[in-house]
């Protein structure tokens, strides 16, 4: 009986050899650089790399045209602030009753003439 027994264990340690020596080629196929996970995920690492490196540079172009765009309203603003002044001060020129004396060469500029402020209706 012990003879049976101890050919029973060497049998489930051989079985088990065997089991564990299948279980670790799977694991190194698993694990492989070129065709298994372990590319898959260097392959996601240097794409997530990448694209951080892209996100920086996007980062700092935006901070650029954020400036650039700053300038520009402030800009735009002056010209604005300006552009209000220059409209105010239309508005002080004399209107004048009298048209202006005609120049008959023929020739000239147009002449523009402003209505009086009590004038017409349109």
């Amino acid at each position: 009986m012990a003879m049976i027994a101890d050919i029973l264990l060497v049998a489930g340690a051989l079985g088990a050899g065997f089991y564990c020596f299948v279980l670790a080629r799977r694991l190194a196929r698993f694990n492989d650089l070129e065709n298994g996970v372990g590319g898959a995920v260097a392959v996601l690492s240097a794409q997530v790399d990448d694209l951080t490196r892209t996100l920086a540079a996007a980062q700092k172009t935006a901070g650029a045209s954020t400036d650039s765009l700053a300038q520009l309203t402030d800009r735009a603003e002056q010209v604005a602030k300006r552009l209000e002044l220059m409209v105010a001060s239309m508005h002080d020129l004399p209107t004048g009753d009298a048209p202006p004396p005609r120049d008959n060469s023929g020739g000239g500029e147009p002449v523009f003439l402003r209505r009086a402020q009590g004038g017409a209706s349109r």
